[in-house]
């Protein structure tokens, strides 16, 4: 029986439009924008700060050498939060609905202190809550120093949560991420980003 259900944020809880990411980061003078970022795994100093290897100051720094002016904090966290497209209702009102009912809700994700910024606010959802009023806890990459899909993660976040994998599943639009779950003993559902899974999910749940 599923007691606990984990979520991915981009691409489950939040629709990305990775496009847009390109566009704003192209637009800060990163011409290579689309080699340098990813909706799963990101690499280069994008991967270290999702990484936890670099803060986001530093971060900052690298992006001002690479386009050759300085450019600000807001302005690298308005390029990253174009990643984030919407954020459905339909989506925040099962995850009270699935609390309601006694499941136990948890987020982990491959993000940076840029995004976080945003979704740990009270302006995430329009309604003066952030992610954290909808879950019981968020494990996110660059405070844990790996990122999905590496074993690890999921190892730490059942670890600290001290939740059994048969009693657990896992939503990811990433099927390595998906995978990898699966390999752990963890049920597993694969929605394509922006897919409406608030009705699907319940057939996994029963």
């Amino acid at each position: 029986m599923i007691r606990n259900i984990i979520f991915d944020l981009g691409g489950v809880i939040i629709t990305l439009d990775p496009q847009e990411a390109i566009r704003r980061f192209r637009e800060l003078g990163l011409h290579d924008a689309v080699k340098q970022l990813d909706s799963y795994t990101q690499t280069g100093i994008f991967g270290d700060l999702e990484r936890g290897n670099i803060s986001d100051e530093t971060f900052r720094s690298e992006i001002s050498k690479m386009v050759n002016r300085e450019v600000s904090w807001d302005e690298c966290r308005y390029a990253w939060l174009g990643y984030a497209r919407e954020v459905p209702k339909r989506n925040l009102d099962v995850l009270r609905k699935l609390r309601e009912e006694g499941y136990r809700l948890f987020l982990l994700s491959n993000t940076n202190p840029y995004m976080m910024s945003w979704v740990k606010s009270p302006d995430f959802d329009g309604e003066g809550h952030s992610i954290e009023d909808y879950l019981d806890g968020c494990y996110l990459s660059y405070e844990i120093g790996v990122m999905k899909p590496d074993r690890r993660f999921f190892e730490h976040v059942l670890h600290a949560a001290q939740l059994n994998p048969s009693e657990t599943l896992f939503l990811d639009d990433g099927p390595a991420n998906v995978a990898m779950a699966g390999q752990l003993g963890i049920a597993t559902m694969c929605p394509k980003n922006g897919e409406d899974w608030t009705k699907d999910i319940y057939t996994y749940l029963k």
